[in-house]
This record gives C-alpha cells, sequence and structure tokens, in this order.
C-alpha cells in the first residue's frame, strides 16, 4: 500500500508533450499497445505483448510477445503489481534492442476501466512515458455500475465523437466513455488517463487510432498475444 501511494504520487495528469498540444498531433510518430494476457482456464501463464504502429498510418513497426509466468498473487486493487513487471521488460527490451522505435505513447489494455492508480498509471510512472488506458468493459468501483442509468448514457451516444465523463462516488472523473467513429459501432470504449496526459488528449488520440471499434494499437496487441498463445 505505501509503495502503491509512493507511486501515485508520482502521476501527472497533464499533458507534458508538445505533440499533445497540437491538434493533428504533429510530432507524434509512434504510438504503442501494451497487453498481458492469459491462457483461458490458466492464471498463471500469460502473453506479455507489446506493439509499436506509426503514427498516422497505423502501420506496425516492431512486435514482441513473451510467454510469461505470472507468480504474484491477485490482489484487489492491486493488479499492477502482479503484471507491469513484464510490460516494463517488454519496454526495456525495446529500448535496448531498436531505441528509435519505442513508442511516445503506449496504450494500455485494459480488461475493464480502472480507477485510482491501474495499470496504465504504473506503467507510466515506472517507464516515464505518457500512457492512456483503453478498455471494453466497466469496471465496478467507486460507485461504478452497469445499470440502467449507465445504460441509458451509452444508448445516447449516437454518433461518432459522442462522449459522457465517467464519475465515481466520490465526484472524481475516472475516465470517458466514448462511441467512435467505428462502422457505427454501438458498443463504448472507456478511456482513462494513466500518466503525463489529460484526459481530453487521451480521448482524441484514441478516437484517431480507431479503424473499427478498438483502436488499431490495442487491436494489434491483443491480435498478437492471442497468435502467441496459439
Amino acid at each position: 500500500t505505501r509503495e502503491q501511494a509512493q507511486l501515485k504520487a508520482s502521476v501527472v495528469e497533464e499533458d507534458t508533450e508538445e505533440w499533445q498540444k497540437d491538434a493533428s498531433f504533429a510530432g507524434l510518430e509512434r504510438v504503442g499497445g501494451v497487453d498481458l494476457s492469459y491462457i483461458k482456464g490458466d492464471d498463471t501463464n500469460a502473453c506479455a505483448s507489446l506493439v509499436v504502429l506509426s503514427y498516422p498510418a497505423l502501420e506496425v513497426l516492431y512486435e514482441d510477445c513473451r510467454m510469461v509466468a505470472v507468480s504474484a498473487p491477485y490482489v484487489a486493487g492491486f493488479l499492477a503489481f502482479r503484471e507491469v513487471p513484464f510490460l516494463v521488460e517488454a519496454v526495456q527490451r525495446l529500448q535496448q534492442e531498436k531505441p528509435e522505435l519505442k513508442p511516445q505513447v503506449p496504450c494500455v489494455s485494459l480488461g475493464s476501466s480502472l480507477a485510482g492508480f491501474g495499470v496504465a498509471c504504473h506503467l507510466g510512472v515506472l517507464t516515464d512515458l505518457p500512457c492512456i488506458g483503453v478498455a471494453k468493459n466497466l469496471l465496478h468501483v467507486d460507485g461504478l455500475a452497469r445499470d440502467e442509468l449507465h445504460r441509458e448514457q451509452v444508448r445516447s451516444l449516437q454518433q461518432g465523437g459522442d462522449s459522457f465523463p465517467l464519475t465515481g462516488a466520490s465526484g472524481g472523473v475516472l475516465g470517458m466513455v466514448c462511441c467512435g467513429d467505428y462502422n457505427n459501432s454501438s458498443k463504448p470504449l472507456y478511456v482513462s488517463v494513466g500518466h503525463r496526459v489529460r484526459l481530453e488528449t487521451a480521448v482524441r488520440l484514441v478516437k484517431s487510432c480507431c479503424r473499427y471499434r478498438i483502436p488499431e494499437p490495442i487491436r494489434q496487441v491483443q491480435r498478437q498475444g492471442g497468435w502467441a498463445r496459439g
């Protein structure tokens, strides 16, 4: 708990890069996707994946997938301590092997949108990279629930670009629920801040990376992880 509090105190929720301040993200050349995916029915063997894509073309420049043995126990609220070390190792390998391809902003694939100090925050602080959390499902924390009110708000997302803030019972905005410009999908995305990026900037970037419902860095890293697991 003390270590998490110390790391959380280092999180920066503001834009720190020049490319973040440009409407078209001029200067952004590489975006990343990271994910740790488990073999079905097995909570100890997983695939740690990292991909790097060009921006804005979104072409794959680099892929790294490694099967890893996850030994740390799962503790609610402390998932990052179980998973992030493998993602940090993937970033470090890239830095050693091809530093010119290091992503300027990794998008972290989350099983659900995480409040507080989650995987995206943890990875961002440890790597000192701007990080964004992206999830397909809602986590029930801080009073959040997939209740009728939430479903009604999701149904109100009629057009590409529509969004609404995800506000917890404590009054804090934990993320944004977004409808992208992808094939008129009615399924939302949950975007949260990890480190060194404003929420509004994170949402704009995620939307700009969507060819389909899932932003391309996340779609590619999940495809790679699925292939590695067989």
